[in-house]
């Protein structure tokens, strides 16, 4: 039988630890004729969540990135895949899930840009005088503009039509309509929810999900 010699690198995974890891190990020969040792390539292409040193959200890497950081000690382990591991020629160790950065990184997070669609993104895509999320939705002025109210994150807010009718050019005090969250300049973590789409159990907690 042919062998089939993988590539073995030597590094050093949290903290005096070491092993060897073979970037090639799905592709594992089999043993005696026995059904192969095979690992799905997709893994390492899994998601995950990068903490700030001080545990602020800032970005989602590859798998394997998150190992060359940790195995490199630029990163530790926050959370960790109960349902996986990463198989090495010697043994198994956690697949990674949230890690944390050693040390702060200064993030220069893009400004987001105040517009019809992400003023819906804030809100959810629900009015925010009586919840329904039932399309038409149009973008409502707190304060009217014709009372002086300007085109900011904190006077624009997610209405439906009919609520925008009912509301007219009055402010929510004098059409008795209680917003159901004040509208604010958003915060980059909610962008970087939306971009994730469905978000692993473990990252809630570090995106304010719970």
């Amino acid at each position: 039988m042919r062998k089939v010699h993988a590539k073995i690198l030597v590094v050093y995974y949290f903290h005096h630890r070491s092993f060897a890891f073979s970037k090639r190990y799905h592709q594992r020969a089999p043993l005696s004729g026995g059904p192969s040792e095979t690992t799905a390539v997709s893994s390492l292409n899994a998601k995950v969540l990068i903490l700030n040193q001080s545990y602020e959200p800032i970005s989602v890497c590859s798998a394997k990135k998150a190992l060359m950081l940790l195995f490199l000690t630029k990163a530790e382990m926050v959370e960790q895949h109960t349902s996986k591991v990463i198989r090495t020629v010697r043994s198994n160790y956690p697949f990674p899930s949230v890690i944390r950065l050693c040390a702060y990184l200064r993030v220069p997070f893009r400004k987001i840009e105040l517009s019809r669609k992400n003023i819906f993104r804030r809100d959810g895509m629900r009015c925010q005088y009586c919840g329904t999320q039932h399309p038409p939705l149009t973008v409502d002025h707190v304060i009217p503009r014709s009372r002086g109210g300007g085109d900011t994150w904190e006077n624009l807010t997610t209405a439906c039509i009919r609520c925008n009718n009912r509301k007219g050019n009055r402010t929510p005090d004098e059409a008795e309509m209680r917003l159901l969250v004040l509208p604010k300049k958003p915060h980059h973590v909610l962008f970087l929810k939306h971009n994730l789409g469905k978000v692993d159990d473990t990252w809630r907690p570090y995106l304010f999900m719970d």
